[in-house]
């Protein structure tokens, strides 16, 4: 099992930018699918973005595109989800998940369930 590690959460107003980072021990990410998720109280870790093994094809939710930007470095074993014009409703807790389910897919996972590995998490706090 891949070991996933996440930072770079913090307090951001609200208009700023955030950088995540994911980095794996244990195993490399190799040729598996990769996700952010955010979780906030009471409610369930949802899927913010996805990227397939080679970044042929992302998947974003609707209240991020044009916002949010997945990407992945293979070589670094890393995951990124760069956060720009960040809004209060981004305040939770981000979540790098792997789905090894989809090694060499050329399609994103959408799923919460299609992914098997995960990370500890990184407090984000956006304040209006």
């Amino acid at each position: 099992q891949v070991t996933l590690i996440e930072s770079g959460g913090g307090l951001v107003s609200a208009g700023g930018s955030l950088t995540l980072s994911c980095a794996a021990s244990g195993q490399t990410f190799g040729n598996y699918a990769m996700g952010w998720f955010r979780k906030t109280p009471g409610k369930e870790r949802n899927l913010v973005a996805s990227i397939t093994w080679s970044s042929q094809a992302t998947y974003y939710e609707d209240t991020v595109k044009g916002r949010f930007t997945i990407s992945r470095d293979n070589a670094k074993n890393t995951v990124s989800l760069q956060m720009d014009n960040l809004k209060s409703e981004d305040t939770g807790t981000y979540y790098c998940a792997a789905a090894s389910s989809y090694r060499g897919s050329y399609i994103a996972p959408t799923q919460a369930y299609e992914f098997d590995s995960w990370g500890q998490g990184t407090q984000v706090a956006v304040s209006s």
